[in-house]
This record gives C-alpha cells, sequence and structure tokens, in this order.
C-alpha cells in the first residue's frame, strides 16, 4: 500500500513539473513582447474597407470564376508525377527540402539545412526576433489565407514562432535541459535538427484570450477549436494532437501547426492519424 501511494506521488509531482513547463518554458521566446508599448504593438496585417469590398464583390467573384477554371485546366494538364508530389513517398518523405519531409527524433535535418526560400511573414506576430517571423513561401502564403479567414469569421490568431535556424534551437533545447534536465525537457522540445521549426514549415500560433502564450489550454478557446477544425483547409495540420504524444514523442500542442499541402492535410484530418501513423500505412517504415 506504501509502494502504491509514493507511486501516485510520483505521478502527481511529474504532472505539475510538467504542466509547470509547458506554461513557462515553451514561452521564453515571448520573453521580449513589448505589451502596452504602441510604438512596439504586434504587426497588424491591413483589412480592406467594408464599402469598398462590397463595391469590387461582384468582380471578385466573376474573377474567383475565371481563376477556378483556370486551375481546373491546369490541373487537367498535370503530370501523374506531379500529382504524386504532393502526397508522401519513399523519396519525399526523407528529402529535407521537400514540404512532406518527415521530422522528428528518428528523422533528423542536416545541421547546415536552411530553407532557400524563407520570406517575412504577413500576419499579425507578437515576437521581436526576426528570425521566427519567417516561413517558407508557399507556408507562409497559406498562414495568410488561414489568419484572414479566421478574422472573417470573428477569430483573431497571432503568430508566435516560425522558423528557427539548427543553431537557434539547439541554444533554447540546451537551455531547457539546464534548467529541468534532459527527461523534462524533451517532452516538451526537440533536440536540434529534430525541430520542425527548421523545416520554415511550421508555426506556433495562439491569441489574446491566452495571453499570446504557447500552452494547451488554447486549444480549449474559441480561437483554438476553429484553428483545431479548419487549419487542414489551407494544408496544416496540428502535428502533436491530443493522446498522440506515445506516437510523436511530444505532448499535446494545439498551437503548433505544420505545413504539408492541402492534400495531405485533407488526409490526416479526415483519418485521426499523425504523420508518423500516416506514413506507418503507407508502408513508409519512418523512425521515431
Amino acid at each position: 500500500m506504501k509502494e502504491l501511494k509514493l507511486k501516485v506521488a510520483l505521478i502527481a509531482v511529474s504532472v505539475m513539473l510538467l504542466a509547470a513547463c509547458t506554461n513557462n518554458e515553451k514561452n521564453a521566446e515571448l520573453k521580449n513582447i513589448p505589451f502596452g508599448n504602441k510604438q512596439n504593438e504586434p504587426k497588424i496585417t491591413d483589412v480592406a474597407e467594408d464599402d469598398k469590398d462590397k463595391e469590387t464583390e461582384s468582380k471578385d467573384e466573376s474573377a474567383d470564376t475565371d481563376e477556378n477554371k483556370t486551375e481546373e485546366a491546369e490541373s487537367d494538364d498535370e503530370t501523374e508525377e506531379e500529382v504524386n508530389d504532393r502526397m508522401p513517398n519513399e523519396e519525399n518523405v526523407y528529402d529535407q527540402s521537400s514540404i512532406l519531409a518527415i521530422v522528428n527524433r528518428g528523422e533528423t535535418l542536416d545541421p547546415t539545412y536552411v530553407p532557400r526560400d524563407l520570406v517575412t511573414i504577413e500576419v499579425p506576430y507578437v515576437n521581436d526576433i526576426p528570425m521566427v517571423n519567417q516561413l517558407r513561401k508557399e507556408a507562409s502564403d497559406a498562414l495568410t489565407k488561414l489568419f484572414d479567414d479566421a478574422s472573417k469569421n470573428g477569430y483573431t490568431l497571432y503568430a508566435v514562432s516560425g522558423y528557427r535556424s539548427y543553431d537557434y534551437q539547439a541554444e533554447l533545447y540546451d537551455n531547457y535541459v539546464l534548467s529541468h534536465g534532459e527527461e523534462v525537457a524533451r517532452m516538451f522540445s526537440a533536440p536540434a535538427g529534430a525541430s520542425e521549426h527548421q523545416t520554415g514549415l511550421a508555426m506556433d500560433v495562439s491569441s489574446e484570450e491566452v495571453v499570446y502564450q504557447l500552452v494547451d489550454t488554447f486549444g480549449n478557446t474559441d480561437d483554438g477549436v476553429w484553428v483545431n477544425d479548419n487549419a487542414h483547409r489551407f494544408g496544416f495540420i496540428i502535428r502533436y494532437p491530443y493522446g498522440k504524444d506515445h506516437i510523436t514523442g511530444y505532448m499535446y500542442e494545439p498551437w503548433h501547426l505544420r505545413y504539408v499541402g492541402t492534400d495531405l492535410s485533407y488526409e490526416l484530418y479526415e483519418s485521426g492519424l499523425t504523420y508518423e501513423e500516416y506514413l506507418w500505412e503507407q508502408g513508409i517504415d519512418v523512425k521515431n
């Protein structure tokens, strides 16, 4: 009986420590956020005036129709190889420059890898570190569409942390290890080379309701629920979903979005599988 009580106590302490790490250490990058300083307020993407939108609405609908027809025509001309490149295969999942690259502790990136098409994001952000306000061009464009659609539906999102270099991730992880030990640190942070942020395809998002922090309670907010239900429409997935930590190796992170393109994002959303599980079902034996 004493042994059982001791085990229960140890589990309770572990849970409390883990919660503290999630709420505090995952937000290390936010220490320089200038709240209340109007000269340094989060950058907000300009929104067109309602009257102007009404005047151009009919023109936009016509343009959208023409654009859809063009896209359909282009789609008909796509080769089988181009179509296959939008879904995982034995080659592109191991290509670190592919939007379908698998990255985890078992499948890591080269220390020298830097995406060639990084751009500064065009959405509201709260971090004053220029590097983390970048994504690859395709992912950045998709993020803009996601944020715009959220805004149109009454939700306000903020970007917190995007691209991180190998060296920057190494510094973050080493600090976590020094503060909490590796066993705890590895539950909420990735070693250098094992972070999706290095791909330039991952963005952490948050909202005002949780004070722009990276916490699991974001998933219970109206903004977080909308993200969970709609991110796939823009090519993003919740990379570390609830209850899948034994597969992904990381705690539930409702804030961590990974861009994979809409073909795969719909597949993963509808199947409820993590990226690792999906690849295993496809016969691709990725490590983790």
